[in-house]
């Protein structure tokens, strides 16, 4: 900011000391203006108290099992202690929600049983968004990835696009992999409002995509080849 000064000669220049404080003042404002836009857009806002759980912590009421081989028992997949989900991995499939979900946060932690797998076995899982029937293994639905180290990438199933991938395939994650070590428990937050979706995993923006052709439906749990557990599972419908 320029000041004028006295015609003076003989007279020192004064700091404006209105002006100054101005200034500050309007630093000061624009820091909390900043800092509150960088919190509403920060996955831990989009979950207000109207949050409902999608998971009851004690049983799969309100839930559906789909497994690849129909003479396994669910309960032999998956099981609950202790408020845990827990998912042995083997035969594919996955457990979903009954009712369809729209234009919400979801909020769900996992974390990998750190045990020896046999060769060739990978930790991978996924949580399936806008799940379209009928049932199969990859049905028509958007994932958003679990596989070890892979958490934030995302993979689009039968018929499913977006504009970042309009075949089956893979949107990769825009950041370094945020996951825990082995045993520690991780945190996706997932946000689909209309046709976007973005994933934060530990609370990091991974991955976000526009243009879903479908913008609705189930949410599903993979076992997908290894013993995976999940809890606090809850979700809230955004404005």
């Amino acid at each position: 900011m320029r000041h004028l000064l006295s015609l003076n000669s003989n007279t020192k220049p004064r700091e404006n000391t209105m002006d100054r404080r101005a200034v500050v003042a309007c630093l000061a404002l624009l820091c909390v203006a900043g800092m509150f836009t960088a919190g509403c857009n920060g996955s831990g806002n989009w979950f207000g108290q109207n949050k409902t759980p999608l998971w009851n912590g004690q049983d799969f009421n309100g839930w559906a099992f789909y497994l690849e081989q129909p003479d396994v028992q669910p309960e032999d997949v998956w099981s609950i202690r202790d408020g845990v989900i827990h998912c042995k991995g083997t035969p594919f499939g996955y457990v979903r929600t009954r009712d369809d979900y729209n234009n919400y946060a979801l909020h769900l932690e996992w974390r990998w049983v750190p045990q020896t797998l046999p060769e060739g076995v990978v930790r991978n899982s996924g949580v399936f968004l806008h799940v379209q029937e009928p049932d199969m293994i990859w049905p028509k639905a958007i994932e958003a990835q679990l596989m070890h180290r892979n958490a934030g990438d995302f993979w689009i199933f039968r018929g499913a696009q977006v504009d970042q991938q309009k075949d089956v395939g893979s949107v990769p994650k825009q950041k370094p992999c945020q996951e825990k070590p082995l045993g520690q428990w991780n945190t996706y937050e997932v946000r689909c409002d209309g046709n976007t979706i973005t994933l934060h995993v530990n609370g990091v923006k991974m991955n976000h995509v526009t243009g879903a052709n479908i913008a609705g439906g189930k949410i599903a749990l993979q076992s997908e080849g290894a013993p995976i557990e999940f809890r606090n599972i809850y979700i809230t419908p955004l404005q």
